[in-house]
């Protein structure tokens, strides 16, 4: 089943791509007292991912957090090497947590994860985004058919 609005994130573990090496984190302490802005796309080094999503996120994030967002997220089902190494090449710095949902724990939790085994990738997230309110979806914004459009940050930045 698909989370919803005013559903509570389930508590699993996931992985922040650190520089200090990859740091497991339950999501209820990752969430927990924050506001955060979460996208998840299918994964790293992909072109649209690349090229639009995260860089988007990178570009709106003083505004987002100036709406009073204390963290923007950003998740794919990858491991922590990789989201460390994709936040370095898109130079996401502090703006921007990198978080790796390796074995899609939490994807699979909130029941958007699709199997892109046809493209070689297996299990990945859907392309979606979220505002959370201390571990409570307060917006859910999940693409259909490959688009990209409601994920985006700007369609954020407009509901917060």
């Amino acid at each position: 089943m698909t989370i919803k609005v005013g559903d509570k994130l389930p508590n699993v573990t996931v992985t922040l791509a650190t520089a200090e090496g990859p740091k497991p984190i339950s999501t209820e302490e990752l969430f927990k007292g924050k506001k955060v802005a979460l996208f998840a796309l299918p994964g790293a080094f992909t072109p649209t991912c690349s090229a639009k999503h995260l860089p988007g996120f990178k570009q709106a994030a003083s505004d987002i957090k100036g709406k009073g967002v204390d963290m923007i997220a950003c998740l794919s089902v990858n491991d922590a090497f990789v989201m460390r190494a994709w936040g370095e090449d898109q130079a996401v710095g502090d703006d921007i947590v990198m978080i790796a949902d390796g074995g899609a724990a939490f994807t699979d939790a909130v029941g958007l994860a699709f199997d892109a085994s046809r493209f070689g990738m297996g299990k990945r997230s859907q392309r979606y985004s979220m505002i959370v309110d201390d571990g409570v979806v307060k917006e859910l914004n999940i693409e259909e058919g490959g688009e990209f459009r409601v994920s985006s940050a700007e369609y954020m930045l407009a509901q917060l």
